[in-house]
């Protein structure tokens, strides 16, 4: 075989194997994405104001604390936020990470799910490399009974090789106050029944900081309604929003968001996503 043939050849396969992408600059990003193999940069970050969360002013104010702390390299616990739906758990946490952001504090959001929890090893030698601090954000975890996801999630909490470095706090949303699911029949069946409810305990204990979120009252949903009114200029009445959030069913932040969404609509403007 000819020299020109295997060079042809050699040619032929680089390109049906294109090298890898460059990786991801983890000083030079505000996010990031992980998908098991590879972190990307979210270049769409835009997280809203964080003085638009508003009915839940005692978690953003741990929030914010907490972070700061990690930011400037303090101590800082790792976060559950949990609870009622809609109630801006995942927007608080990228509003304070865009807050903090913005006062040049050296910090950066890396968002994953929670099927890739096997793959944070390889994630976690990547982060530990930087000086930078990292929110490792997991949204709206749960697992189910038999699931080995709750004895991952604790040894990367706590202990073992696999637990995250000094410069990464993970930040975990769940509408479960204990992640796992509880069947009262396998507590039923159990020969102690406090010895299930604590083993799912433990996995929730081992989060330095844990947060509830409930459904607002009529007056805390119309604060909501209100913030988002005088930030984007919208006319709105009391009437017409309880209206709206009776007729979806109930009142929330994200109930809030769409409310604003429908006057911006009416008046022919657009707003950014505030709740996924």
């Amino acid at each position: 075989m000819s020299e020109d043939l295997l060079r042809r050849i050699a040619e032929a396969l680089e390109r049906l194997s294109p090298p890898n992408a460059e990786p991801a600059d983890l000083a030079a990003h505000a996010a990031y994405h992980w998908d098991g193999q590879t972190l990307d940069t979210v270049t769409t970050f835009a997280p809203l104001p964080e003085s638009l969360i508003v009915g839940v002013e005692r978690q953003k104010e741990a929030v914010i604390e907490n972070t700061r702390r990690h930011a400037e390299g303090h101590a800082a616990h790792d976060v559950l936020l949990w609870g009622a739906r809609g109630m801006g758990k995942s927007a608080l946490v990228k509003s304070v990470t865009g807050a903090l952001q913005g006062q040049s504090l050296p910090l950066a959001l890396v968002e994953t799910t929670a099927d890739q929890l096997a793959t944070l090893p390889k994630l976690f030698a990547l982060l530990g490399t930087s000086e930078r601090r990292f929110i490792l954000f997991i949204d709206d975890m749960a697992f189910e009974g038999d699931d080995s996801g709750p004895r991952r999630l604790r040894s990367l909490l706590e202990g073992g090789s696999e637990a995250r470095p000094a410069n990464v706090r993970l930040y975990v949303t769940s509408n479960r106050r204990n992640i796992v699911e509880r069947r009262q029949d396998e507590e039923d069946a159990a020969v102690n029944a406090r010895d299930v409810a604590d083993d799912r305990l433990a996995l929730a204990d081992r989060f330095g900081l844990k947060l509830g979120f409930q459904y607002p009252d009529q007056p805390a949903f119309l604060e909501m309604v209100a913030a988002y009114a005088a930030h984007f200029g919208l006319e709105w009445e009391e009437a017409d929003a309880l209206a709206f959030a009776h007729q979806r069913g109930g009142r929330s932040g994200r109930v809030a968001w769409h409310y604003a969404v429908e006057l911006a609509g009416r008046s022919g403007r657009s707003l950014q996503s505030a709740f996924s």
